[in-house]
């Protein structure tokens, strides 16, 4: 028999069309549970914790609040993420901030002692504030995670603030904060464009009031193509700079270089008059090999050399942000 086109069109919709049926019942089959649990894939979840013993204690004042001892309470915790994790569920760590969490409360009328109050808490302070993914990792190491991303965001978030406070220039009219961030960009890449290639960690010192800003970045440079930064990282970095810029602090930069098969190179500079200016050989060794608590000397790192800072070539606009 001939298949003229009409044939084949049937044919082709009575396929279609047994196709729609076979899938229909085959989501007919799926259960109640197993929706659940791919639903459960599909939300993410978010964990604050009390990391320290000082935090755990102050929440005891509440009835509703469970534990009595901390390290029980950081067993469970780790359970509970585990059993999250093996569910397939996305989950971020953030810190529970007592103080925070009592001033909180207190905005929104809500009762501290309850576990709803605690839930929203949670949900709203980790939408916005610094939180780290859990990947499986144990908690010996996600803590001290947590809490460096916490210290690193509150640092960025006090030079921000000085930058904002400090105003225009009482001679040019120009911002002064924009200025020493535009400054302390340009610095940060005539550094690294001297660097040269390898894996360079950096380290960014700045005395401001009564506070030690300290700012780290770590950047891979092949020998061809620019520098890989990272974007959150970067702008914490050249925030503080910039703060010690426009602050006039008498801060310093360290940078260490590893490139493979090498020995790892240390170089230093002062910052001044919003400059960075190379340390001697001498003086990068005395910054690395003296305790900053005590000023008593630390033994040199094997497979180093301390070396001066090299000189950098000056930003396009030489006048002082101020």
């Amino acid at each position: 028999m001939t298949d003229n086109g009409t044939n084949r069109t049937d044919r082709t919709d009575r396929h279609n069309r047994s196709d729609r049926h076979t899938g229909d019942h085959a989501r007919h089959r799926t259960t109640d549970p197993d929706l659940r649990r791919a639903l459960r894939r599909e939300t993410a979840g978010t964990l604050a914790l009390l990391a320290d013993e000082e935090d755990f204690t102050a929440m005891r004042q509440y009835e509703t609040f469970a534990f009595d001892d901390h390290a029980r309470y950081l067993d469970h915790v780790e359970d509970l993420l585990h059993t999250l994790t093996t569910h397939g569920g996305h989950t971020t760590v953030a810190l529970f901030d007592p103080e925070d969490y009592a001033d909180y409360c207190a905005d929104t009328a809500l009762d501290p002692d309850h576990p709803t109050s605690r839930a929203r808490y949670t949900a709203e302070r980790a939408a916005t504030g610094p939180r780290v993914t859990y990947t499986g990792q144990p908690l010996a190491t996600l803590v001290p995670t947590l809490i460096d991303t916490a210290v690193r965001r509150a640092t960025w978030e006090y030079a921000t603030m000085l930058l904002a406070e400090t105003g225009p220039c009482a001679d040019c009219g120009q911002d002064i904060g924009r200025a020493s961030f535009d400054r302390a960009s340009q610095l940060l890449l005539r550094l690294l464009d001297a660097a040269g290639p390898g894996t360079h960690h950096l380290v960014c010192s700045v005395p401001a009031d009564d506070e030690q800003l300290i700012a780290t970045l770590h950047v891979t440079r092949d020998t061809t193509g620019p520098a890989r930064i990272d974007s959150a990282e970067g702008a914490e970095f050249v925030t503080v700079l910039a703060a010690g810029i426009a602050l006039h602090s008498p801060g310093g930069l360290v940078l260490r270089t590893t490139t493979p098969g090498a020995r790892d190179r240390l170089h230093g500079w002062r910052l001044h008059a919003g400059r960075l200016h190379p340390l001697t050989e001498a003086e990068v060794f005395d910054a690395y090999c003296t305790d900053a608590r005590t000023g008593e000397p630390i033994a040199p790192e094997p497979h180093v050399d301390y070396r001066p800072g090299f000189p950098l070539a000056p930003p396009h606009d030489e006048t002082h942000p101020h």
